[in-house]
């Protein structure tokens, strides 16, 4: 009788896993959004296209997608998908301010200030609308309503410390200092941690030449907002004018870390690693800015120089010619380029560029010199005011700009936004080996060998905490093996009795079904395998653990005030189950360790990384995670003792939360 009940409710629950429930546009929406919460956004893409070609009348889908594409730096996208969603509702501000951040990315600040004007319409209480439309006109040197738009804010939140350093930046701008700093001061009296303000006040010291002041106010800067790459370039300046080189070149080192293809920092780095001698790294930067601006003349120019030094007469030549070239009366360069053809023996070059110049010489005497048109100068270069003979003077923007940061929920990245602190995520099943930057070791549990042998080499699972995001193509071959699995447990379940091979089989096919789903981020469809792997067979422990596991990460996704106490005790519950059937298992200790310290019980969190410890000392994560907890304790010395450990072990991440703690 247990034997039929056990088919009877197998085959009921196996019914909707038919090619129809590929139709459900809830959960494939559902699952979607799970993707986009855990930042895994081609593969939400890829969820929200399916709900899109069965419901293209559904507003929500393309908003979502186009969020996914917004973080992608798919800004193009972003606008048509936005577009799209107000199209078919054309009622909700967010999908307004969706469309406008989109927009401002791409400097279409205009089409910006129409969408939050519609937003304010809709919505004229959300206090980041009235701000970013005021930030566009600034950009668009619209000043008069900027400022209106500033007293507007002001007026209706008078605390909205952005809106005094905006007004601080217009009147800076209208060259009114004595404004621009009244308004500062009252800004950063609101908040003393309002970088824009900082900022401003930093510009403010280097047109007075304070170099010292405005070095100490980007520094400030900095420490609010550590990934802004002009605050480094521009303390560089700063430190150039108060001979601080090292720091000089540590800041500029560090802009390139963040934005490896900003002009300025390899520009300027190129002239100080002239300076400093170091020649054959200062060609590497001209290098770059050359691939960068081809017609950056003036790089071209310190390229030439530079090679010329090293004795690539050669290149340098190239170089010489390029620029003598555009500007032919460039008498220096082709004074330069004459002795590189002496060097190389070729003399009759170099005495027709020597007879260019003493003929330019006379011209001059008699006074038919020409100079460069206003048009070549522009042609020189696209930044600040350009004559070859400032050919080593360091670059600057010709104006000097605030990077504000827009008052939105899409700002930018999700991994940009500012966190407490992150944990490792939790062990479990998975197609990829182990690879979390810890050499010498390999997740290893000896069910999960046991599980593979009785697979076979079809689709060997591992254990793993660092599932890497999968591409296009990825996504799709995944999307394939489950349609294929599905057919095969629909298959095995009609075909054979449920008994003895038949039995095992399917067992087989809904564990690996189970870690696809998990794999696509489809947590619950993952539980749901599990569950009816569990109806069959309650004694593998890594049932129990998937199961615990997959609930976890699904219920993660939701707000802690949406997580039901009865789904809690039945995440608790899988983990003891799992725990009772393999007691040696570092990786349930670990995982359950991530589930109590993610519902704050940091004192079971910390119990459970301990015994996961004692179970394997190598287990740099465990390590990791009780330092985090300990440290959200108020435990900050032996959370910064975990934290080493972890680092000497390898987990490298571990060193910037102690830097960061131990201020």
């Amino acid at each position: 009788m247990r034997l039929i009940r056990n088919l009877a409710c197998l085959i009921i629950f196996l019914m909707p896993v038919s090619s129809k429930a590929q139709f459900n546009t809830n959960q494939l929406m559902q699952t979607g959004r799970i993707a986009l919460q855990y930042e895994d956004y081609v593969l939400s893409i890829q969820y929200f296209n399916r709900v899109i070609s069965l419901r293209p009348y559904l507003y929500e889908p393309w908003q979502l997608r186009a969020v996914a594409k917004f973080y992608l730096d798919d800004f193009v996208g972003a606008e048509s998908d936005a577009s799209k969603a107000i199209e078919l509702n054309p009622y909700i501000s967010q999908l307004f301010d969706l469309r406008g951040i989109a927009r401002i990315r791409q400097k279409n600040f205009q089409g910006a200030i129409d969408d939050y004007k519609r937003a304010i319409k809709l919505d004229p209480s959300a206090q980041g609308f009235w701000y970013n439309s005021a930030l566009c006109y600034y950009q668009l040197k619209d000043y008069d309503n900027a400022l209106a738009l500033s007293d507007s804010i002001i007026k209706r939140w008078n605390n909205t410390a952005g809106a005094y350093s905006l007004k601080a930046e217009i009147y800076l701008q209208k060259k009114d200092t004595t404004q621009a700093a009244q308004w500062l001061d009252k800004s950063l009296k609101i908040d003393p941690y309002n970088a824009d303000a900082w900022t401003t006040r930093a510009y403010m010291a280097m047109g007075k030449k304070q170099w010292k002041e405005a070095d100490g106010f980007f520094t400030e800067v900095l420490r609010l907002k550590p990934t802004d790459v002009n605050s480094y370039v521009n303390r560089a300046l700063c430190r150039i004018n108060t001979n601080n080189l090292r720091g000089v070149m540590d800041d500029y080192d560090k802009a390139l870390e963040l934005d490896p293809n900003n002009f300025l920092a390899h520009y300027n780095r190129g002239l100080i690693r002239v300076q400093l001698g170091d020649d054959n790294r200062a060609v590497e930067d001209f290098d770059y800015v050359v691939r960068m601006e081809p017609s950056n003349f003036m790089a071209i120019y310190n390229r030439a120089l530079l090679l010329d030094r090293i004795g690539d007469l050669k290149g340098a030549i190239r170089d010489y010619t390029t620029v003598i070239n555009q500007f032919p009366n460039f008498w220096t360069g082709l004074e330069q380029r004459a002795w590189c053809y002496r060097r190389l023996g070729m003399t009759s070059k170099a005495e027709l560029d020597e007879f260019r110049v003493f003929k330019a010489q006379m011209d001059k005497h008699v006074g038919i010199q020409r100079r460069w048109s206003k048009a070549k100068l522009r042609e020189v270069r696209k930044r600040s005011e350009i004559n070859l003979d400032k050919y080593n003077q360091i670059v600057v923007e010709d104006e000097p700009e605030v990077d504000h940061e827009y008052k939105s929920g899409y700002r930018g990245r999700v991994q940009n936004r500012q966190v407490d602190i992150d944990m490792m995520p939790m062990y479990m099943l998975s197609f990829e080996a182990y690879n979390n930057g810890v050499l010498h070791y390999q997740a290893f549990d000896r069910d999960v060998e046991r599980l593979n042998a009785k697979k076979g080499s079809e689709h060997k699972l591992y254990v793993n905490c660092n599932r890497q995001s999968l591409d296009t193509l990825q996504i799709q071959r995944v999307f394939s093996m489950v349609d294929t699995l599905t057919a095969r447990i629909e298959g095995t379940a009609t075909v054979h009795s449920i008994t003895g091979k038949g039995q095992q089989q399917l067992l087989s096919l809904l564990m690996t079904r189970s870690v696809a789903y998990a794999s696509l981020q489809n947590y619950d469809a993952a539980a749901a395998d599990m569950t009816t792997y569990l109806g069959v067979d309650s004694t593998l422990s890594l049932a129990w653990w998937q199961r615990a596991v997959c609930q976890s990460l699904y219920m993660q996704s939701f707000d802690n005030s949406d997580m039901t106490q009865l789904k809690l005790s039945q995440i608790k519950d899988d983990f003891a189950h799992a725990i009772s059937l393999n007691a040696q298992n570092a990786y349930l200790y670990y995982d359950r360790g991530n589930f109590y310290a993610k519902q704050k019980d940091y004192a079971q969190a910390i119990d459970d990384y301990t015994r996961a410890l004692q179970i394997d000392s190598h287990l740099a994560e465990a390590y990791y995670n009780r330092g985090v907890t300990r440290i959200l304790a108020n435990d900050k010395k032996n959370g910064v003792a975990d934290l080493s450990k972890a680092g000497e072990l390898g987990l490298y991440e571990a060193y910037s939360v102690i830097k960061r703690y131990t201020k």
